[in-house]
């Protein structure tokens, strides 16, 4: 990877490679997931701990880099003497389905083997082991390195996925030699020892070789993205009737779900577990990350929405930014150059020009003009400012929190308030002072 960060860190739609394989080996319900670590141990056990959890993981550490063979030996304290199927996946190889290792296991107790490898044939099998067959059966795996010219002919490759009868694998895995042109300990070799004491060893011969294709530089990282975004993009459209103005320049994560008649503009980006709802427009440029949108919104042009809930009709944009938990209720607007962190926003509330709500809270159907900013820092602590129902928030008016304005006050332009308006009461000047009562005007 030419890359100062270990492989299984890099990150591919959006998490590091070993979470896709973790997922997919949990999905299997397995009583426990052993992530062998070496290189960079404690940041990738940081990386699986934070996504999943400690439960059901443990981290078996390969002191030295010695193979493959060797790394799944780092696990013998843990495995060894159980009455068990061990399944050996690949960190690097994150495209990996449950159904296929669903099938995998199944054809592994069907044979009652040993072993069980799963296989696939390339054009070109250049770089992988060649698996071996006599009549038809397991005779062996040849690496690429130590095979001759007749055994690099062969097509038929290992995925470097097996299953195995764990008491019989860690009795193997004790036999295995470094003889060879790397001078490691392959796994590889653990099935012809099998085979050679008469144990079954059967093959899994699997019909797509793209799900099985592993990631060692940055050109296969690139192609797998592109990968994954694809096939993302053609579920959404044939499955859950959403519309790609250019599929092609559509950036959307898996984990992502849209609703039927949505529309995706082009240049959009939508990251993470984002969920957006039915009959949606998204414009050209925006960018969502772990949201949460609801049904007939609009989020115009090159707006940023993270970590933020969005309710049902609503208008954001453009050049709009939500962030930190804002929370925008039904058929509010958030118009362009507004920045929302960490406020809810009310029904049918406006704040249509260039402002920032930070730390805010914000009644039903109020009006925040443009320039207004509530000023929640105050050098050393983070203050709330609360707004009423049916507040007129005056133009370039600066809220001092902490600072509440009641129900049906107003604000002049240019406000600065420090102290509380009561309901109903107009409040003007710098500081703001109420001048008039409003109710019943």
């Amino acid at each position: 990877m030419r890359s100062g960060l270990a492989k299984v860190l890099h990150r591919l739609d959006g998490r590091p490679l070993i979470s896709h394989v973790c997922e997919t080996a949990l999905q299997l319900r397995p009583k426990t997931v052993n992530v062998v670590v070496g290189h960079q141990a404690d940041d990738v056990k940081q990386a699986v701990t934070a996504e999943f959890g400690e439960d059901r993981f443990a981290f078996p550490l390969q002191r030295r880099q010695l193979g493959t063979g060797d790394a799944v030996n780092s696990a013998r304290r843990l495995l060894k003497g159980r009455d068990s199927v061990t399944l050996v996946l690949s960190g690097d190889v994150p495209l990996i389905s449950s159904a296929t290792l669903k099938a995998l296991l199944a054809k592994h107790r069907r044979s009652k083997a040993a072993c069980t490898i799963l296989t696939v044939e390339l054009p070109d099998p250049t770089g992988y082991g060649r698996v071996l067959r006599k009549d038809g059966e397991f005779l062996r795996i040849a690496e690429q390195k130590d095979a001759s010219a007749d055994e690099k002919a062969c097509r038929e490759i290992n995925s470097g996925i097996y299953c195995f009868d764990t008491k019989k694998l860690f009795s193997a895995l004790a036999k295995v030699g470094n003889s060879n042109a790397q001078g490691e300990y392959y796994l590889t070799d653990v099935p012809a020892i099998l085979r050679e004491k008469g144990d079954r060893v059967a093959l899994f011969l699997h019909s797509d070789r793209r799900e099985i294709e592993g990631i060692n530089d940055r050109r296969q990282l690139a192609s797998m993205e592109g990968e994954i975004r694809s096939r993302t993009i053609e579920r959404l459209m044939l499955e859950s009737g959403v519309t790609f103005i250019d599929p092609c320049s559509a950036y959307i994560s898996a984990r992502a779900r849209i609703g039927r008649d949505t529309v995706i503009s082009q240049n959009v980006t939508i990251e993470g577990t984002t969920v957006i709802g039915d009959n949606c427009l998204i414009r050209p440029g925006v960018r969502i990350n772990n949201s949460l949108i609801g049904n007939g919104v609009e989020i115009k042009d090159n707006s940023f929405v993270t970590d933020s809930t969005v309710g049902n009709g609503v208008d954001i944009g453009p050049m709009a930014h939500l962030r930190g938990n804002a929370a925008i209720s039904d058929h509010a607007k958030i118009g362009n150059f507004v920045e929302v962190k960490n406020s809810r926003v009310g029904r049918g509330s406006k704040a249509s020009h260039l402002t920032y709500l930070g730390d805010a809270a914000i009644g039903e159907n109020s009006n925040i003009g443009a320039g207004t900013i509530t000023c929640n820092y105050d050098g050393k602590n983070k203050h709330r400012t609360t707004i009423g129902n049916n507040v007129k928030i005056g133009s370039d008016t600066m809220l001092v929190a902490p600072v509440t304005v009641g129900d049906g006050a107003v604000t002049g332009a240019g406000s600065v308030v420090t102290k509380d308006v009561a309901p109903n009461k107009l409040a003007v000047g710098a500081p703001a002072r109420a001048i008039r009562d409003l109710k019943g005007k």
